[in-house]
């Protein structure tokens, strides 16, 4: 067993996404406390901030092989893929910015979503290559994105659900915690109710 942990804010161990992300790693670990665990941090991990795919990438895409190499982004776009290939259960942590995903995740959907690899095309649309596996999602928003609450557009959850069913992984569970920009009072109470999400969830 093998979980991959995603972690895309860019506060590291003090983002809420990744301490909510955490939380659900250690639910998963009371079902399964033999699994392996990568954590991935996109924003600055042990080799730094993910980098954006580059030219190089962009042409060996286009060319008739299809068939990146070794060098930069096509390289590094092989090893992320394998990283997600290998892992039976994936968690990703990721903040809301500017009403949908963080350039950090952004980067890392690039480099994973990848024409005739991940996914390909048919006259139907395109229809993902990779086995599904469960997903969990562990979201964060400074005010509120759902529910009646909610004063603004959401394109980060919507978005995620989209990508990640392109390339075959469809059975996603999404947590949440939001109002953390809305005062101490709030920003608590948003922490306690996802928190008891995640238990009620995994206490089935």
């Amino acid at each position: 067993m093998n979980i991959l942990h995603i972690s895309a804010s860019p506060r590291g161990a003090q983002a809420a996404s990744r301490q909510l992300s955490s939380h659900v790693l250690a639910q998963l670990l009371k079902r399964h406390p033999d699994a392996g665990v990568t954590l991935r941090e996109l924003a600055d991990g042990e080799d730094g901030a993910l980098p954006h795919i580059d030219a190089d990438y962009a042409l060996a895409l286009a060319s008739a092989a299809n068939e990146p190499g070794l060098d930069g982004a096509q390289a590094r776009s092989d090893g992320l893929i394998e990283e997600l290939v290998r892992a039976d259960i994936v968690v990703i942590g990721a903040p809301m910015h500017n009403l949908t995903v963080p350039s950090t995740l952004k980067s890392w959907i690039d480099h994973v979503v990848r024409i005739n690899r991940t996914m390909r095309p048919t006259p139907e649309g395109k229809v993902g290559n990779l086995a599904d596996r469960p997903v969990y999602l562990a979201l964060a928003s400074g005010g509120w994105r759902t529910g009646e609450r909610a004063r603004q557009p959401d394109f980060l959850e919507p978005y995620l659900r989209a990508i990640l069913a392109m390339i075959g992984l469809k059975d996603v569970t999404v947590f949440s915690v939001e109002g953390l920009a809305l005062g101490a009072e709030r920003a608590a109470m948003g922490r306690a109710q996802a928190w008891a999400e995640v238990e009620r969830h995994f206490g089935k």
